[in-house]
Protein backbone atom coordinates (compact mmCIF):
# COMPACT_ATOMS: atom_id res chain seq x y z
CA UNK A 1 0.00 0.00 0.00
CA UNK A 2 2.86 2.36 0.85
CA UNK A 3 4.53 1.80 -2.52
CA UNK A 4 1.28 2.58 -4.34
CA UNK A 5 0.90 5.78 -2.31
CA UNK A 6 4.45 6.82 -3.20
CA UNK A 7 3.81 6.16 -6.91
CA UNK A 8 0.59 8.17 -6.81
CA UNK A 9 2.40 11.09 -5.18
CA UNK A 10 5.14 10.96 -7.81
CA UNK A 11 2.56 10.97 -10.58
CA UNK A 12 0.83 14.09 -9.26
CA UNK A 13 0.93 16.81 -11.86
CA UNK A 14 2.34 14.47 -14.52
CA UNK A 15 0.44 14.69 -17.79
CA UNK A 16 -0.12 11.28 -19.34
CA UNK A 17 0.11 11.54 -23.11
CA UNK A 18 -2.89 9.79 -24.71
CA UNK A 19 -2.05 6.75 -26.80
CA UNK A 20 -3.38 5.60 -30.15
CA UNK A 21 -6.34 3.85 -28.56
CA UNK A 22 -7.25 6.69 -26.18
CA UNK A 23 -8.51 9.28 -28.66
CA UNK A 24 -10.39 9.70 -31.92
CA UNK A 25 -11.31 6.70 -34.02
CA UNK A 26 -8.63 4.63 -32.29
CA UNK A 27 -10.75 4.56 -29.14
CA UNK A 28 -13.51 2.79 -31.13
CA UNK A 29 -11.30 -0.09 -32.31
CA UNK A 30 -12.27 -3.48 -30.85
CA UNK A 31 -10.23 -5.47 -28.35
CA UNK A 32 -9.38 -8.02 -31.06
CA UNK A 33 -7.40 -5.42 -33.02
CA UNK A 34 -5.73 -4.06 -29.90
CA UNK A 35 -4.48 -7.54 -29.09
CA UNK A 36 -3.01 -7.89 -32.58
CA UNK A 37 -1.41 -4.43 -32.47
CA UNK A 38 0.19 -5.17 -29.11
CA UNK A 39 1.69 -8.37 -30.51
CA UNK A 40 2.82 -6.64 -33.71
CA UNK A 41 4.26 -3.35 -32.49
CA UNK A 42 4.79 -3.57 -28.72
CA UNK A 43 6.47 -6.99 -28.45
CA UNK A 44 10.23 -7.32 -28.87
CA UNK A 45 11.03 -9.36 -32.00
CA UNK A 46 13.28 -12.38 -32.02
CA UNK A 47 17.01 -11.71 -32.22
CA UNK A 48 18.22 -11.91 -35.81
CA UNK A 49 21.38 -9.77 -36.05
CA UNK A 50 22.95 -10.81 -32.74
CA UNK A 51 23.11 -13.91 -30.52
CA UNK A 52 21.52 -13.27 -27.12
CA UNK A 53 23.18 -14.75 -24.05
CA UNK A 54 21.23 -16.69 -21.44
CA UNK A 55 21.21 -15.85 -17.77
CA UNK A 56 21.91 -12.62 -15.89
CA UNK A 57 25.66 -12.92 -15.17
CA UNK A 58 28.78 -14.25 -16.86
CA UNK A 59 32.35 -14.83 -15.68
CA UNK A 60 35.28 -13.70 -17.77
CA UNK A 61 37.44 -16.75 -18.65
CA UNK A 62 40.75 -14.85 -18.36
CA UNK A 63 40.25 -12.54 -15.39
CA UNK A 64 37.46 -14.39 -13.58
CA UNK A 65 35.57 -11.11 -13.20
CA UNK A 66 31.78 -11.43 -12.97
CA UNK A 67 29.90 -9.10 -15.28
CA UNK A 68 26.16 -8.60 -15.92
CA UNK A 69 24.72 -9.85 -19.20
CA UNK A 70 23.14 -7.09 -21.25
CA UNK A 71 21.27 -8.25 -24.34
CA UNK A 72 20.81 -4.85 -25.96
CA UNK A 73 18.92 -5.18 -29.27
CA UNK A 74 20.59 -3.63 -32.30
CA UNK A 75 18.62 -0.61 -33.62
CA UNK A 76 16.89 -1.64 -36.84
CA UNK A 77 15.38 0.43 -39.64
CA UNK A 78 12.40 -0.76 -41.71
CA UNK A 79 11.74 1.30 -44.87
CA UNK A 80 8.22 1.58 -46.29
CA UNK A 81 9.16 -0.85 -49.10
CA UNK A 82 9.58 -3.50 -46.43
CA UNK A 83 5.78 -3.79 -46.13
CA UNK A 84 5.49 -5.18 -49.67
CA UNK A 85 8.32 -7.73 -49.22
CA UNK A 86 9.11 -10.72 -47.00
CA UNK A 87 12.37 -10.03 -45.18
CA UNK A 88 12.13 -12.79 -42.58
CA UNK A 89 12.98 -10.50 -39.65
CA UNK A 90 15.97 -8.82 -41.30
CA UNK A 91 16.25 -5.05 -41.51
CA UNK A 92 18.64 -2.22 -42.36
CA UNK A 93 21.39 -1.62 -39.79
CA UNK A 94 23.13 1.73 -39.47
CA UNK A 95 26.61 1.81 -37.95
CA UNK A 96 30.26 2.62 -38.54
CA UNK A 97 32.87 0.71 -40.48
CA UNK A 98 36.65 0.83 -40.15
CA UNK A 99 37.83 0.50 -43.72
CA UNK A 100 41.45 1.40 -42.99
CA UNK A 101 43.26 0.99 -39.68
CA UNK A 102 44.98 4.31 -40.20
CA UNK A 103 41.78 6.30 -40.81
CA UNK A 104 38.64 7.11 -38.88
CA UNK A 105 35.50 5.06 -38.97
CA UNK A 106 32.91 6.03 -41.58
CA UNK A 107 29.12 5.63 -41.48
CA UNK A 108 27.84 2.49 -43.14
CA UNK A 109 24.50 0.81 -43.82
CA UNK A 110 24.09 -2.95 -43.89
CA UNK A 111 21.17 -3.81 -46.18
CA UNK A 112 19.65 -7.31 -46.58
CA UNK A 113 20.29 -9.11 -49.85
CA UNK A 114 16.96 -9.12 -51.69
CA UNK A 115 15.88 -11.44 -54.46
CA UNK A 116 12.62 -12.27 -56.21
CA UNK A 117 11.25 -15.74 -55.64
CA UNK A 118 7.98 -17.67 -55.90
CA UNK A 119 6.20 -19.09 -52.86
CA UNK A 120 3.20 -21.42 -52.83
CA UNK A 121 0.26 -21.46 -50.43
CA UNK A 122 -1.46 -24.83 -50.19
CA UNK A 123 -4.44 -23.37 -48.33
CA UNK A 124 -5.07 -20.60 -50.87
CA UNK A 125 -3.96 -22.81 -53.77
CA UNK A 126 -1.96 -19.93 -55.25
CA UNK A 127 1.59 -19.00 -56.21
CA UNK A 128 2.99 -15.60 -55.21
CA UNK A 129 5.95 -13.81 -56.79
CA UNK A 130 7.50 -11.81 -53.96
CA UNK A 131 10.82 -10.25 -52.97
CA UNK A 132 12.47 -12.22 -50.16
CA UNK A 133 15.77 -12.65 -48.36
CA UNK A 134 17.82 -15.80 -47.92
CA UNK A 135 16.63 -16.00 -44.32
CA UNK A 136 12.99 -16.02 -45.48
CA UNK A 137 13.65 -18.99 -47.76
CA UNK A 138 15.49 -20.74 -44.93
CA UNK A 139 12.57 -20.19 -42.54
CA UNK A 140 10.05 -21.47 -45.09
CA UNK A 141 12.11 -24.61 -45.62
CA UNK A 142 12.66 -25.20 -41.90
CA UNK A 143 8.91 -24.92 -41.30
CA UNK A 144 8.14 -27.32 -44.17
CA UNK A 145 6.09 -24.94 -46.24
CA UNK A 146 4.98 -21.34 -46.70
CA UNK A 147 1.66 -21.81 -44.87
CA UNK A 148 3.35 -23.36 -41.84
CA UNK A 149 5.81 -20.47 -41.78
CA UNK A 150 3.03 -17.86 -41.80
CA UNK A 151 0.84 -19.62 -39.24
CA UNK A 152 3.65 -20.47 -36.81
CA UNK A 153 5.41 -17.10 -36.90
CA UNK A 154 3.97 -14.38 -34.61
CA UNK A 155 3.15 -10.91 -35.89
CA UNK A 156 6.24 -9.25 -34.38
CA UNK A 157 8.50 -11.52 -36.45
CA UNK A 158 6.48 -11.42 -39.71
CA UNK A 159 6.56 -7.62 -39.45
CA UNK A 160 5.55 -6.66 -43.02
CA UNK A 161 1.93 -5.91 -43.96
CA UNK A 162 2.21 -8.28 -46.93
CA UNK A 163 3.04 -11.25 -44.70
CA UNK A 164 0.36 -10.28 -42.15
CA UNK A 165 -2.26 -9.84 -44.87
CA UNK A 166 -1.45 -13.25 -46.36
CA UNK A 167 -1.68 -14.81 -42.93
CA UNK A 168 -5.13 -13.27 -42.43
CA UNK A 169 -6.28 -14.67 -45.78
CA UNK A 170 -4.99 -18.14 -44.87
CA UNK A 171 -6.75 -18.04 -41.50
CA UNK A 172 -10.02 -16.89 -43.08
CA UNK A 173 -9.79 -19.59 -45.71
CA UNK A 174 -9.29 -22.26 -43.04
CA UNK A 175 -12.13 -20.83 -40.95
CA UNK A 176 -14.47 -21.05 -43.96
CA UNK A 177 -13.45 -24.65 -44.64
CA UNK A 178 -11.23 -24.03 -47.69
CA UNK A 179 -13.99 -23.27 -50.24
CA UNK A 180 -11.29 -22.72 -52.89
CA UNK A 181 -10.72 -26.50 -52.94
CA UNK A 182 -14.39 -27.50 -53.02
CA UNK A 183 -13.91 -29.12 -56.45
CA UNK A 184 -11.19 -31.36 -54.95
CA UNK A 185 -12.81 -32.88 -51.84
CA UNK A 186 -9.94 -35.25 -51.02
CA UNK A 187 -7.32 -32.48 -51.17
CA UNK A 188 -9.65 -30.17 -49.24
CA UNK A 189 -9.97 -32.70 -46.42
CA UNK A 190 -6.21 -33.25 -46.37
CA UNK A 191 -5.46 -29.51 -46.15
CA UNK A 192 -8.00 -29.00 -43.37
CA UNK A 193 -6.58 -31.86 -41.32
CA UNK A 194 -3.10 -30.45 -41.83
CA UNK A 195 -3.72 -26.80 -40.86
CA UNK A 196 -6.92 -26.60 -38.78
CA UNK A 197 -4.94 -26.83 -35.54
CA UNK A 198 -3.71 -23.25 -36.02
CA UNK A 199 -7.24 -21.85 -35.62
CA UNK A 200 -7.25 -22.78 -31.92
CA UNK A 201 -5.09 -19.76 -31.11
CA UNK A 202 -7.58 -17.23 -32.55
CA UNK A 203 -11.21 -16.26 -32.20
CA UNK A 204 -13.32 -15.37 -35.23
CA UNK A 205 -13.17 -11.67 -34.33
CA UNK A 206 -9.37 -11.78 -33.94
CA UNK A 207 -9.01 -13.35 -37.40
CA UNK A 208 -11.27 -10.67 -38.88
CA UNK A 209 -9.06 -7.85 -37.54
CA UNK A 210 -5.68 -9.54 -37.96
CA UNK A 211 -2.97 -7.97 -40.11
CA UNK A 212 -4.31 -4.43 -40.62
CA UNK A 213 -2.21 -1.34 -40.06
CA UNK A 214 -3.56 1.23 -37.62
CA UNK A 215 -4.66 3.51 -40.48
CA UNK A 216 -6.43 0.67 -42.29
CA UNK A 217 -8.18 -0.41 -39.08
CA UNK A 218 -9.43 3.15 -38.46
CA UNK A 219 -10.76 3.43 -42.00
CA UNK A 220 -12.48 0.09 -41.60
CA UNK A 221 -14.23 1.11 -38.38
CA UNK A 222 -15.26 4.41 -40.00
CA UNK A 223 -16.88 2.56 -42.92
CA UNK A 224 -18.75 0.33 -40.49
CA UNK A 225 -20.05 3.35 -38.59
CA UNK A 226 -21.17 5.02 -41.83
CA UNK A 227 -23.02 1.87 -42.90
CA UNK A 228 -24.81 1.63 -39.56
CA UNK A 229 -25.64 5.31 -39.19
CA UNK A 230 -26.21 6.86 -42.59
CA UNK A 231 -26.90 10.58 -42.15
CA UNK A 232 -29.60 11.81 -44.58
CA UNK A 233 -29.85 15.60 -45.12
CA UNK A 234 -33.12 17.09 -43.82
CA UNK A 235 -33.91 18.63 -47.20
CA UNK A 236 -34.16 15.14 -48.69
CA UNK A 237 -36.42 14.01 -45.84
CA UNK A 238 -38.75 17.01 -46.19
CA UNK A 239 -38.83 16.64 -49.97
CA UNK A 240 -39.87 12.99 -49.73
CA UNK A 241 -42.56 13.82 -47.17
CA UNK A 242 -43.93 16.59 -49.41
CA UNK A 243 -44.06 14.30 -52.43
CA UNK A 244 -45.92 11.66 -50.42
CA UNK A 245 -48.43 14.24 -49.20
CA UNK A 246 -49.01 15.55 -52.74
CA UNK A 247 -49.51 12.06 -54.07
CA UNK A 248 -51.95 11.24 -51.29
CA UNK A 249 -53.90 14.47 -51.89
CA UNK A 250 -54.04 13.87 -55.65
CA UNK A 251 -55.32 10.31 -55.20
CA UNK A 252 -57.92 11.46 -52.69
CA UNK A 253 -59.12 14.20 -55.04
CA UNK A 254 -59.40 11.79 -57.98
CA UNK A 255 -61.38 9.29 -55.88
CA UNK A 256 -63.76 12.09 -54.75
CA UNK A 257 -64.42 13.20 -58.31
CA UNK A 258 -65.03 9.62 -59.44
CA UNK A 259 -67.48 9.08 -56.59
CA UNK A 260 -69.43 12.28 -57.46
CA UNK A 261 -69.69 11.34 -61.12
CA UNK A 262 -71.01 7.88 -60.34
CA UNK A 263 -73.60 9.27 -57.94
CA UNK A 264 -74.90 11.77 -60.51
CA UNK A 265 -75.42 9.01 -63.04
CA UNK A 266 -73.12 10.53 -65.59
CA UNK A 267 -70.73 7.59 -65.65
CA UNK A 268 -68.83 7.85 -68.87
CA UNK A 269 -71.30 10.19 -70.59
CA UNK A 270 -69.25 13.26 -69.67
CA UNK A 271 -66.79 12.15 -72.29
CA UNK A 272 -69.53 12.31 -74.88
CA UNK A 273 -70.39 15.85 -73.80
CA UNK A 274 -66.80 16.92 -74.26
CA UNK A 275 -66.79 15.42 -77.80
CA UNK A 276 -68.50 17.83 -80.24
CA UNK A 277 -68.78 15.08 -82.88
CA UNK A 278 -70.51 12.63 -80.62
CA UNK A 279 -74.14 11.71 -81.05
CA UNK A 280 -76.53 13.50 -78.78
CA UNK A 281 -79.54 11.80 -77.31
CA UNK A 282 -82.84 13.30 -78.26
CA UNK A 283 -85.47 13.77 -75.65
Amino acid sequence: MASKAVKSVKNLGVFQKPGLFDKGVGALLPEAYRKFYKEWKETEPSAVHYIPEEGKWRRDELTGEVQPIQNAPIPLTYPKEHNSHLWGGEAIIQGFQLRNKNSRRVPHFWVPTLKRSVVHSEVLDKYFSVIVTDRTISLINSNYGFDHYLLKTPAYDLKSLLALGLKRKVLKELEAGCPTLKDQPELQKEILNKYMKYLNAYTSDEIDWYGYSFTEACRRIERKIEEQETIVPLKHVYRAQLIDKLRAAHIEEAMTQSLKSSESGLGTTWLQKMNPFGKKKTT
